[in-house]
């Protein structure tokens, strides 16, 4: 719809801050099966994509990604049912906000072009 805002829902907990590009390097890796993949999906180094992985595994109460290393059976990650309810949780968040009647107020308040 015209003039509907792009969402960037950014939740700052004392030890985390975790907002969409988190949720949508979780929702790639869950896709891809694959942290490398994720990354270049989400047009973010290896490097990057791991480190993000490593600090949400640190500050949740489990880890929300589970890796096995690659070699002759391959290798890949996956999300772990923690990981799972994370993501689900964090996208329930962004379709309340996209449903809240005080965004579409404020979308009404803008000066019509």
């Amino acid at each position: 719809m015209e003039n509907d805002p792009r969402l960037s829902l950014r939740l700052h907990f004392d030890s985390l801050t975790f907002g969409r590009g988190k949720a949508d390097l979780l929702q790639a890796i869950a896709e891809e099966g694959s942290i490398s993949a994720a990354g270049r999906r989400l047009g973010m180094s290896y490097r990057r994509a791991w480190a993000l992985v490593e600090e949400m595994n640190r500050h949740f109460r489990a880890p929300l990604v589970e890796s096995a290393r690659g070699g002759a059976g391959g290798g890949g990650a996956g999300l772990t049912d923690l990981g799972r309810a994370v993501l689900g949780e964090y996208r329930a968040l962004e379709s309340l906000v996209r449903g809240a009647p005080q965004l579409a107020a404020l979308r009404d308040m803008l000066a019509r072009k």
